[in-house]
Formats: C-alpha cells, structure tokens, sequence
C-alpha cells in the first residue's frame, strides 16, 4: 500500500497530478485544494490513498493525512465511491465534514454535487460515532470553540456575519451547552437556531403576501 508520495510535480491538471518519484511519474487524483498548492517544477509531497479495482489501480493524493483518514472512513459508507468521497473533501474541510456527521446535518452533504436529500441523510447515518468533531482542551479559552464553530458554519456555506450572530444567540440562550466547550453540540445548536429564524422569516414572509 503506497501511503504517501514525495518528488517533483511534472503536471497539474483540473483533477489530477503527476509527481515524479525516483524516475516514475505516479498519477494521483486530488481535490482542488490540493492541486492548487502543488507547483510544476517544485518538490511536493502528497498523502495517498490506493483504490485497487479488478481492472486498475488508482491513487488519491490529500494535503495531509487528515483528509485521507475521511476520505477513507467516507468510502465505508455504502453507496459512495473515491469519486464521490473526493468530491466532498472538495466542498468541506475535514473538520467540517467532522461536525457536520456529528450534528446530523444532512444539508452539508447535499451541498455535494451528486449527493441527493436521501443519500446525505444515509451518510450522516451511518458516519454517526465513527467521524467526530476535534475535542476542545479543558481551559482552553472559550474563543478556541467559537472559531471552530465558526469556521465549520462558513464551510457548511453560511456567512460570516449570519453565522457568528447565530452562534453569540445560540449561546445566550443556552449558555450551559456553550460552557461545556462541545463543539458538536454547540454547532448543533446554533444550526437549530438557524432553523428557527429560517422558519420565522418564512412564516412572516407568508403573512406579509
């Protein structure tokens, strides 16, 4: 098993890179992200992944080893592909893939071109206990779980702005959640908030017609 790859980058295309390694040029698909900090010319090095098949052997290249053990534990998930599990690395952050698994936020996974309302609620089913969110420190200061929150409502497509008014009045209406520094739970919470307002802007929305 080829865990990691280390040489020069000989060709970046859309999907896909060559790395020569010891005078073997190894193909590996990756996600824009990663392709976008690898450089013709330059040294690189790539954590992999390999896909073998009956009739190929495919190699997936990640920034970090981080983002191959989602990967990996996204393609355990029935009815996803390499494809399909690089293409969610390729909309998420591996921490926002994390939280949105452990808050049962099926919408992050819909957001994912190929990936329908069932299909995203079946992943966050069977990803429950396997991906979770990266445990705060105790006495870690409070700042350390609003920038986590906030940087995984920004990947699951909220702004900024929205997002850090749903967190402050998630946490003023229950501080007990925001004390225990639970990501996961927090997060749970202000994307409940979210929904809330949602529900209530609608509402009056049909009121005012």
């Amino acid at each position: 098993m080829i865990s990691s790859l280390r040489g020069t980058v000989t060709h970046v295309g859309l999907h896909s890179a060559v790395l020569d390694v010891n005078g073997f040029g190894m193909l590996v698909q990756a996600t824009p992200q990663t392709l976008a900090g690898l450089r013709v010319g330059e040294q690189a090095s790539v954590a992999t992944a390999m896909i073998v098949r009956e009739d190929s052997m495919t190699l997936f290249g990640f920034e970090d080893a981080d983002q191959r053990e989602v990967f990996e534990t996204l393609l355990a998930v029935s009815g996803v592909g390499p494809r399909l599990a690089l293409a969610v690395l390729a909309v998420h952050t591996p921490e926002a893939i994390r939280i949105a698994a452990a808050s049962g936020d099926d919408k992050a996974f819909s957001k994912v071109s190929g990936i329908g309302p069932k299909g995203a609620r079946r992943i966050v089913l069977e990803l429950a206990g396997k991906l979770v969110p990266l445990e705060v420190t105790p006495g870690v200061p409070k700042q350390t779980w609003q920038g986590q929150v906030l940087t995984a409502m920004m990947g699951l497509g909220w702004s900024e702005k929205d997002a850090a008014a749903a967190i402050d009045a998630a946490v003023e209406e229950a501080p007990e959640v925001a004390a225990t520094g639970d990501v996961g739970q927090i997060l749970k919470l202000t994307l409940r908030r979210l929904g809330q307002d949602g529900a209530r802007s609608s509402a009056r929305t049909a009121v005012g017609r």
